[in-house]
């Protein structure tokens, strides 16, 4: 199957863009179309390097800011001019430090997004009217309340999994199973070992 949005990657780099996701995305311990997932949203679709966010001074695939970028080794103004495959080892370092943390698309998003609010419940206020941050990504307000919660977040992402794919999270009863069976099986091993 083809990865998810692979056509909106301009064709002058398509191919090394998307080895490049893979890679990475193994590294992360990720999808790599929850990756493509959320740089097509970050992007609007353009998969370009440069995009600006025209409500933030924020550019390029994962919508890098001059605090997102600080750590990384690496100015805004540098991430503004790399090509796309370049700039994707600046989304995998950035993305680094949350491997382990991001079980699903929402968590990915998240890690770019607000990476505090990584397994926060829905209802989670994220950003409140009037804050710099809220007008900055007033669209995630869903029922125009004046607060971004983790919940809305969630649902705007999810409007952008196309057809096939997955968000890829587990139900509690999913996590659970696992834990019982390996009880009972142990359960068993013991009670037998006695007979």
């Amino acid at each position: 199957m083809a990865l998810a949005y692979e056509n909106l990657v301009p064709s002058s780099y398509r191919a090394g863009f998307l080895a490049k996701v893979q890679a990475i995305s193994n590294r992360l311990q990720i999808d790599p179309n929850w990756l493509m997932i959320v740089i097509r949203f970050e992007s609007a679709g353009t998969f370009s390097p440069s995009v600006k966010n025209p409500y933030s001074e924020a550019y390029g695939l994962i919508q890098f800011t001059k605090v997102g970028v600080s750590g990384l080794g690496v100015t805004l103004d540098q991430i503004k001019v790399m090509d796309a495959i370049t700039q994707l080892d600046y989304v995998e370092k950035y993305l680094k430090p949350y491997t382990g943390r991001m079980t699903d698309l929402y968590s990915v998003y998240l890690a770019v997004f607000a990476p505090v609010y990584i397994g926060r419940p829905d209802a989670q206020k994220v950003y409140v009217s009037p804050s710099k941050e809220y007008t900055s990504n007033k669209a995630l307000d869903t029922n125009n309340d004046g607060v971004i919660t983790v919940g809305e977040i969630k649902a705007v992402i999810s409007r952008y999994i196309p057809a096939g794919y997955s968000a890829g999270s587990l139900t509690t009863d999913e996590k659970v199973f696992p834990i019982a069976a390996i009880a009972v099986v142990l359960f068993l091993f013991f009670a037998l070992k006695r007979v």
